[in-house]
């Protein structure tokens, strides 16, 4: 019988030489992505105590009151960095909001950059917040913690490249100057009598190509599973990433590989915190169907498109921004899926 949750796929093989293992750890992680569009990497060496700094300095930042939290908001500034009020989201919109706050950060670049100047997509300045006991240590975890982020993206999209056959460097140009935002959130407790409808946040599904996500041991996050047709919970495991395609990638594989919604629901009587890195690309690069993925009688199902034009296009659909009506219907991501939970 096929297994319900997403498979636990150890990633060692990786950082060792040729060999058999490596060879599984491809297969491993192709039955994941055509199968699920999650998996659980454990053995990664991203370190521990990295992992439980931003998870610690996430919890100092949420702490703090709301009218200092609001002062970094991301719709201050232009660059889309800062804090996310609670219930600023609503994905399935039948309750007042999704029940989480957040906090956005990326790279931190000068606003003499190069690729800021031009204003291309998701590059620019952090905010940092000034108000912590420690603020030098809340920065230098998160920047610490998105180049380490960074670098492990790039190892997985690697071996993601084996999968379909190509080159380990296939997506290099890709991981250039890329789109790569991690995101603080934290999920307050439902309310005992909340309503059988109310979201830590509801369901959909990523917009990138990949999503690196760390959760601490609260639980709440589900998966569809497209072959049981029913959500499935994740259970959480103490040091692993749970890693998930975004629509990006499934629209560059010609619907091979999947985006598989999800949600949290959590009921656990306790805040729950999480840290997803979402891995989108070079906003230069062209998305075209990849060789192995065309269909040998219809060829591609998706016209090219640059990374940065179909990011916008994702959140102005989210965000209800006028910047959708540039983007065109031409562009717009595959019909969702409609799922009833």
């Amino acid at each position: 019988m096929e297994a319900k949750e997403p498979p636990i796929i150890d990633f060692t093989p990786f950082y060792g030489p040729e060999c058999a293992a490596k060879e599984n750890l491809v297969k491993e992680l192709k039955h994941a992505c055509q199968e699920y569009g999650f998996f659980q990497l454990v053995n990664h060496t991203i370190p521990s105590d990295l992992q439980g700094s931003i998870l610690h300095q996430s919890k100092k930042f949420f702490d703090l009151p709301i009218e200092v939290k609001e002062k970094y908001s991301k719709d201050i500034g232009g660059f889309n960095r800062g804090y996310e009020r609670l219930r600023a989201q609503n994905f399935e919109k039948r309750t007042k909001g999704d029940l989480k706050e957040g906090f956005y950060l990326g790279k931190n670049l000068p606003l003499e950059d190069p690729n800021v100047v031009a204003r291309k997509f998701g590059q620019g300045p952090n905010k940092y917040p000034e108000e912590l006991d420690d603020p030098a240590k809340f920065r230098n975890v998160a920047d610490d913690y998105h180049s380490a982020l960074t670098s492990l993206a790039m190892g997985i999209l690697q071996m993601l490249a084996r999968t379909l056959d190509l080159e380990d460097d296939a997506f290099n140009e890709f991981c250039q100057h890329p789109v790569a935002v991690l995101r603080l959130l934290h999920y307050p407790p439902q309310e005992p009598d909340a309503s059988e409808l109310e979201r830590g946040i509801g369901a959909h599904t990523d917009f990138g190509a990949i999503t690196i996500l760390l959760q601490d041991t609260t639980g709440g996050l589900q998966v569809w599973n497209n072959i049981s047709s029913e959500w499935i919970d994740v259970t959480p495991v103490p040091g692993a990433y749970v890693v998930n395609l975004g629509n990006m990638m499934m629209r560059w594989t010609n619907d091979r590989y999947l985006s598989t919604l999800h949600r949290v629901i959590n009921k656990s009587g306790k805040e729950r915190f999480s840290v997803p890195f979402f891995f989108s690309g070079n906003p230069d690069y062209m998305v075209r169907c990849l060789p192995s993925c065309e269909d040998a009688r219809e060829g591609a199902k998706y016209p090219p498109i640059t990374v940065g034009e179909w990011m916008a296009g994702r959140y102005a659909d989210t965000y209800g921004t006028s910047e959708e009506k540039a983007i065109g219907e031409l562009r717009k991501e595959p019909e969702a899926r409609k799922l009833e939970s």
